[in-house]
């Protein structure tokens, strides 16, 4: 850094030759140093503001920041790259990669999420989730949000009856009922979702009612919604799971999930700086009570639904009923080694089958009317010559398998000259002879054409054994009383 008196003699060097290069000759030093101090002295003293340089994508900078307002930020560079090409953007993907994290960084501070810390109340709300622990082990966690205390156990499912009872065991261990319990929407607790509205199972209405809660649900994919949960699940599989693992079967995993969580409950927690177990104490005294009885959870007979197939899935296994059930709701049981499926309004058994592995299906013929038919692929028109021969009835259709069997390359142009048969000779004697043609096997338009030319005269080949029926002229009949001698005479008379 130059002193102030250099910066002087600098200044008057530069007056007396007014050039840079010849005042850094006269005071030792760069040309550029004298360039700087001069801008500087006539700016004021100033440091004079440097330049914006020229970037090679700025010809795409608007098309980048419409894309990303128009997809809320979430399209890729990636994605947007192919069109920045095309648009003119000669530049690297790297430096793209620039330009696109500088848009969404700029999109995302006028658009904030409007996420706020959490301010529970005592009593409040349960958090539930389920987590995945690997080695066919699923994770139920629960959190009591204001004191933090923490429930976690494992199954070997996450159907409804499962997560149904595991709410009701930590109810049972916390002493008392929140207000509402906060869960994701489980399939197994959701019946449906209309306008946004989740709207939860019958089963999880009864059991609510029984504990006197209130459902509540997070919006859907929305992880941030319920987070004091998710860490809970994150927190289970990295302190409990990773280091124990593998358990060697359920009853040692909830064991482990006990001890763990009387663990963790008994120390102090970094968000609340509390200890859960003793906050706890006070909230229960805010809690609803729990009820005398503990409710039945699960269905107490198995029940299935006759699906289109005539079957019900039972043990991941099929197994057939008669047809007529198709929509009906039936009880499946298992008695002295048979799989009896009944009625549930009079309890007649419907069908009874032998038990079958996983992934097999035990299918009787009596349920459906005799046995299996051949796969029969009906003919499909798509053209209007196809549709007028096909309207010829099933004799037309019989002809047009054969010939299309037979390797007949020609069918298509046979059927044009079928319509010319059909306009020439017209419908019953075309079927006429579209039958002879399929008795015979005869396969070709030429074929018919021939026996059209034929005629009526052709011999009637008929089965043996069969009745000859021939097809007489009509003529008209008289009675008996028109041949009288009388009547005779006056016919030979008129003659």
């Amino acid at each position: 850094m130059k002193s102030s008196g250099e910066v002087m003699d600098i200044i008057a060097a530069y007056r007396e030759v007014g050039t840079y290069r010849g005042a850094a000759q006269m005071c030792g030093t760069t040309h550029k140093t004298v360039k700087r101090i001069i801008e500087k002295a006539l700016a004021g003293d100033k440091a004079p503001g440097r330049k914006r340089r020229d970037r090679n994508y700025d010809a795409v900078a608007d098309l980048v920041a419409k894309k990303v307002e128009n997809t809320s930020g979430k399209i890729s560079a990636k994605r947007l790259l192919p069109l920045a090409k095309a648009a003119g953007y000669t530049g690297s993907a790297r430096n793209f990669r620039r330009l696109v994290a500088a848009q969404k960084k700029a999109w995302r501070q006028g658009h904030h999420r409007g996420r706020r810390p959490a301010v529970w109340a005592p009593g409040e709300m349960l958090v539930i989730d389920w987590g995945n622990a690997g080695g066919g082990l699923h994770v139920f966690c629960a959190v009591l949000a204001w004191s933090r205390y923490r429930f976690v156990r494992f199954a070997d499912n996450e159907r409804a009856a499962t997560t149904l009872a595991l709410p009701a065991e930590c109810f049972e261990e916390l002493g008392g009922v929140p207000k509402a319990v906060l869960a994701d929407r489980m399939g197994c607790l959701k019946g449906g979702v209309v306008a946004n509205k989740v709207i939860p199972t019958a089963d999880y209405v009864r059991f609510a009612s029984h504990y006197r809660f209130r459902p509540d649900w997070c919006e859907a994919a929305d992880p941030e919604s319920k987070g004091i949960v998710e860490n809970l699940v994150g927190y289970a599989k990295r302190d409990l799971v990773v280091p124990q693992a593998p358990f060697n079967d359920l009853m040692a995993a909830n064991v482990a999930a006990r001890q763990w969580c009387a663990e963790v409950n008994t120390v102090v927690h970094s968000e609340i700086c509390a200890i859960p177990l003793e906050r706890l104490a006070a909230e229960r005294e805010v809690m609803g009570a729990l009820p005398s009885l503990r409710p039945q959870i699960g269905t107490p007979a198995v029940t299935r639904k006759v699906d289109k197939l005539s079957c019900v899935r039972f043990g991941s296994a099929r197994y057939s009923v008669p047809t007529r059930w198709i929509g009906a709701t039936v009880s499946v049981v298992e008695s002295g080694g048979r799989l009896l499926i009944a009625d549930m309004a009079t309890g007649e058994v419907v069908a009874d089958h032998a038990p079958i592995a996983p992934g097999q299906a035990s299918v009787l013929d009596e349920h459906y009317g005799g046995p299996r038919p051949a796969p029969r692929r009906a003919a499909r028109a798509r053209t209007e010559t196809e549709k007028a021969f096909l309207a010829l009835g099933p004799i037309a259709e019989t002809f047009l398998a054969g010939s299309a069997a037979s390797g007949n390359t020609r069918l298509a142009a046979d059927l044009v000259e079928m319509a010319a048969l059909r306009a020439a000779h017209g419908d019953e004697q075309l079927r006429t002879a579209l039958e002879r043609a399929v008795a015979f096997r005869r396969r070709r338009a030429e074929d018919v054409r021939s026996i059209l030319a034929a005629g009526a005269g052709t011999a009637q080949v008929r089965p043996p054994g069969t009745a000859l029926v021939l097809k007489l002229p009509q003529v008209p009949t008289r009675p008996l009383s028109d041949y009288t001698l009388d009547k005779l005479e006056a016919i030979e008379g008129a003659w």
